[in-house]
């Protein structure tokens, strides 16, 4: 899809003078985003989305890249730079454009059997998965809801018709909203209920299969236009538990040694302002394998392995074993430097008025992991930091523990 198309599906106007200036979308708003970004596509220009609640740092680093944009017309492609990579410290700016974003809205429709999508949309569509999700309906003539995410878990619901229709959520809004009876029946309305943006444990995906929400386990990330590999709502209600197989409009395989790789039409041009003329495929950081079905299993991020005293721990692991307790609201494991063991394996929570049951939390874990895999210390953190979109921020999340520790404000394990 070229981009005059790509702004005529977006019912935008082009000007007389189209502008070549570089554009920044950056709005909090969905309405007032729709807009920006329609007008942005309607230009010559290079095109930029920010994310409003950035902090100094990554506003910073973003700055740097933008200055590089030339004031003149922008290619026919990669001229969409979406942020990708800010939670673990480097922000990325992944090119893209009308043919990249369209084949995922081709292969996503084929996939799912639905030629014209509608979707509810929760995530900010600055980010990957919120853009593709309001796309999705922009390019195949279905209808757009927008909700507030703190709307939505308050209870005011937006109205959907049953059966028809998506919404996309991260693991830690599928839990707050299966805590309540009416956002339990609301999320059964959907056609299908994705889950992605990190790992879901267990325990959590045990309960939605008993509130018989529709999920599908999704993979994806920004570089490949938000998901290349989904299950369907049926497969998972008879137990399947993997992000199921691949879209049509990519090819997803897995080299020896487990790495995922992606190759197809929707996959990005390169990381702004380098450019890629990709043929080979684009190797992931993440380590999966292929069910004798065809089926895709996601085991964790290669760059995620904590080596601690000579072994390898994936943190995934020990935050499912975490979870199973029942003692956190929230928890994320790190590997941080230690004169013993080269890495300690560390437990962050959310702090609260009330302690875990820590005695409970030893039994649990003594039970379920290998004590090279047990937390050395755990370390209540004030400002948990999640944003809008339920990822969580472990660039800032390692210093916060950081500071603690230094302070002394950890338990042992």
């Amino acid at each position: 899809m070229e981009r005059a198309e790509l702004t005529d599906r977006l019912s935008a106007r082009r000007p007389r003078i189209r502008s070549h200036r570089p554009v920044v979308v950056c709005e909090r708003d969905p309405v007032r985003f729709q807009a920006a970004f329609a007008a942005a596509v309607a230009g010559a220009g290079l095109v930029f989305l920010a994310d409003p609640a950035w902090g100094a740092a990554e506003r910073a680093q973003f700055r740097a890249l933008v200055a590089r944009a030339p004031d003149r017309p922008a290619p026919a492609r990669g001229w969409l730079c979406i942020p990708t990579g800010g939670s673990s410290g480097a922000l990325k700016l992944a090119r893209h454009d009308g043919e990249t974003l369209a084949a995922a809205v081709g292969g996503f429709s084929r996939h799912f059997d639905c030629p014209v999508i509608s979707t509810c949309g929760i995530l900010p569509l600055h980010h990957v998965s919120g853009l593709m999700g309001w796309l999705r309906v922009a390019l195949t003539g279905g209808r757009f809801v927008s909700a507030r995410w703190t709307d939505v878990e308050s209870g005011s619901l937006p109205s959907v018709p049953d059966g028809d229709g998506f919404v996309s959520v991260v693991p830690t809004q599928l839990q707050r909203l299966l805590a309540r009876a009416g956002t339990r029946t609301w999320l059964r309305r959907f056609r299908a209920v994705f889950v992605g943006g990190g790992p879901a444990w267990p325990q959590l995906l045990d309960d939605a299969a008993r509130a018989k929400v529709p999920v599908s386990l999704s993979y994806g990330m920004t570089e490949t236009a938000a998901m290349v590999a989904a299950l369907r709502p049926e497969e998972f209600a008879a137990g399947e538990r993997s992000c199921g197989r691949a879209l049509p409009h990519v090819q997803v395989r897995t080299r020896h040694d487990g790495t995922v790789t992606v190759a197809g039409a929707s996959l990005f041009r390169g990381y702004y302002p380098a450019w890629v003329s990709r043929r080979a495929p684009w190797v992931t950081q993440d380590v999966g394998f292929f069910d004798p079905s065809g089926a895709l299993h996601i085991e964790g991020r290669r760059d995620s392995l904590i080596i601690s005293g000579g072994e390898k721990v994936d943190p995934l692991q020990v935050e499912s074993a975490l979870r199973a307790t029942g003692e956190f609201d929230d928890v994320a494991v790190l590997g941080m430097p230690d004169p013993e063991w080269g890495a300690a394996v560390v437990a962050c929570y959310p702090m609260r008025e009330a302690s875990p049951d820590w005695d409970k939390v030893q039994r649990r874990l003594r039970r379920e992991l290998a004590a090279y895999r047990r937390p050395k210390r755990y370390v209540g953190v004030v400002d948990w930091p999640r944003n809008a979109q339920g990822k969580l921020n472990r660039a800032t999340l390692f210093r916060l523990a950081q500071e603690r520790m230094t302070r002394g404000g950890f338990i042992s394990g």
